[in-house]
Order: structure tokens, then sequence, then C-alpha cells
């Protein structure tokens, strides 16, 4: 089995290949089972590595030093956050048989949550709100100067406007799109001061664990993080949240009317953007895009 195939041009793996990888570069977990994890993630493919490590293999292969960037960076910010996140616990070298460097993680236990099977929503939203308000208040003094992620997180959504639209364009048919577009518009105009916070900014379902008991266990998945707009936080209000919890969840984090809309409006963007270009190729993954526009053109403020 290998993983699905998400875009053209990806890097092609398979479990022969990762285990050769292991094999020659890290043979301390060469004997360890080795199976791939199902998933519409689209950065990485994913391998358990026994029961306690991952094998991250990015799709498009790079040779840069992204990947002791994260390292670094979620050693950095694990001390100051209520739940686990990943730890890169060592970092393969490029081949012939992959170009690009990879890493070894160590495997966080927990299910993703699904909306419409919460066990505890009033005591998720209050762990989703007490990780988001934890992460607003790291204060790093020493750190770079940007992330790459930060590209996102600190986008003001003027930069969003075009591709936006051209996705609701291409989604005529298929949702709403009047209402897409005057809920975008809404955003839009919706005024920002420049505060900056730490922010994680791809709060989604894929990017949580939780307990047996429905309680948050880990976030995954910090490529995006950094400082930027706290609206880039509120992802849970329209991906995850039962309707009746979103005020508790925004009152925890003292959200203002126009940092709601903008956090309203950066989760319809994504979501748009996602659905035009995997509607025919991720079933997943636009399921997950249709929910969330679904939501946040239901949720009046």
């Amino acid at each position: 089995m290998s993983p699905r195939k998400i875009r053209a041009g990806q890097a092609d793996t398979d479990t022969p290949l990762v285990r050769s990888l292991v094999a020659a570069q890290f043979p301390r977990w060469a004997a360890l089972p080795l199976e791939p994890v199902d998933s519409s993630g689209l950065a990485n493919a994913i391998y358990r590595l026994g029961t306690d490590l991952s094998v991250r293999l990015p799709l498009r292969p790079s040779i840069t030093d992204e990947v002791q960037r994260e390292q670094e960076k979620l050693a950095t910010l694990a001390p100051f956050l209520p739940v686990a996140i990943p730890s890169v616990e060592a970092i393969g070298s490029p081949t012939d048989a992959f170009p690009g460097k990879w890493s070894v993680h160590r495997w966080l236990a927990g299910t993703h949550p699904s909306p419409e099977a919460l066990v505890d929503p009033r005591g998720l939203a209050t762990d989703l709100a007490a990780f988001v308000d934890a992460f607003r208040r790291i204060d790093l003094t020493d750190r770079p100067p940007a992330y790459p992620g930060e590209r996102r997180t600190r986008a003001p959504m003027v930069s969003m406007d075009s591709p936006t639209r051209k996705a609701i364009g291409e989604l005529d048919g298929l949702i709403d799109t009047r209402a897409a577009l005057a809920s975008w518009e809404e955003s839009l105009a919706a005024p920002y001061d420049g505060r900056e916070v730490w922010v994680h900014s791809d709060l989604t379902p894929s990017n949580l664990l939780v307990s047996a008991e429905g309680r948050l266990t880990a976030v995954l998945d910090f490529e995006t993080c950094g400082v930027g707009d706290p609206a880039c936080d509120l992802f849970p209000v329209w991906n995850l949240l039962p309707a009746n919890l979103r005020d508790e969840f925004c009152a925890a984090l003292d959200v203002d009317d126009a940092t709601w809309l903008r956090g309203r409006g950066r989760a319809l963007s994504q979501a748009l953007i996602v659905l035009a270009d995997h509607k025919d190729t991720n079933p997943a993954i636009s399921n997950y895009a249709r929910r969330v526009i679904r939501e946040v053109l239901a949720a009046p403020r």
C-alpha cells in the first residue's frame, strides 16, 4: 500500500522505500514494523514505525533546512503548551531513491475528532481555547525574525481576495456562490489593528488528537505556525465545534466582532480554495471543505 496520489508531481513513496531509508540511516530502528498511514494531508506521506515513532516524507522533497527549522521550533514551543505536540527524533538525508530530507517523529496517541461524533464537546472546546490562549501568551525574544509559516499568518486579508474570488467562480453550481461572496466581502472589510500573537493557523480536525473521553491530547502540524493575526486560530468555530459552544469558545479568548469576522473569512477562504483545487481528486478533504463552507454560511454572529 502506498499513500494516495494527491497532486501531480508529488514524490512516489512506498513501504520498501521507507524501510530501506530507515535501515540505511537509522539501523537501530530497522527491525521495527512499518506501515503507511492513510492520510488526506497535503504536505507529507506518513508511515508508522513501531509503536512509538512515525516517518514523514515531504510530498515535494527538498534539501533545504526546513526539517531542521521544524525540529528547533517544536522543541522551543513545547514547554509553553498544555498538550503534547510533535517532536522530531531524527532527520534523514537525501538519497538517489528519495531526493529530499525526511524525518522521524515521536508517535502521539489519540484519534482525530469528528464534528459529528464528539464525545465531550464542551470539554474539547475548553481544551482548544486553553491551547490557543497558551499559544498567544508565548513570548520568545530570541526567536528568528520570521518563520516560513508567517507568510500565511501575517498575510493581510486583501492578499487572499483574488484566489478566494477565483475559487468562488470555479465552484458555481456546487455552492451558493452569492452567499459565499457576500460573506467573504463582509470579512474582507473587517478592521485589524495589527496586533500579532503566536498562532498555529491550521487547527483542523486532522491536526488534533483526542482521548477516548473526547478531550484534547495533542496538536499536530506546526509547519504554518508563527506570529500573526489572532483570527488565524478561530478555525474550530466553523470546522469542529457545535453551534451552541461557539460563543463560549470565543468568549474564553475575548474575541471581538472584527476578529470573529476575519477568522470567519480566513476559514471560508481556505475551504473555498481547497474545494476548488481538490473536488475531483481528494474526497476526504473536499468533504471537509464543503462542511466548513456550509457552517460559515449558516452561522450568524
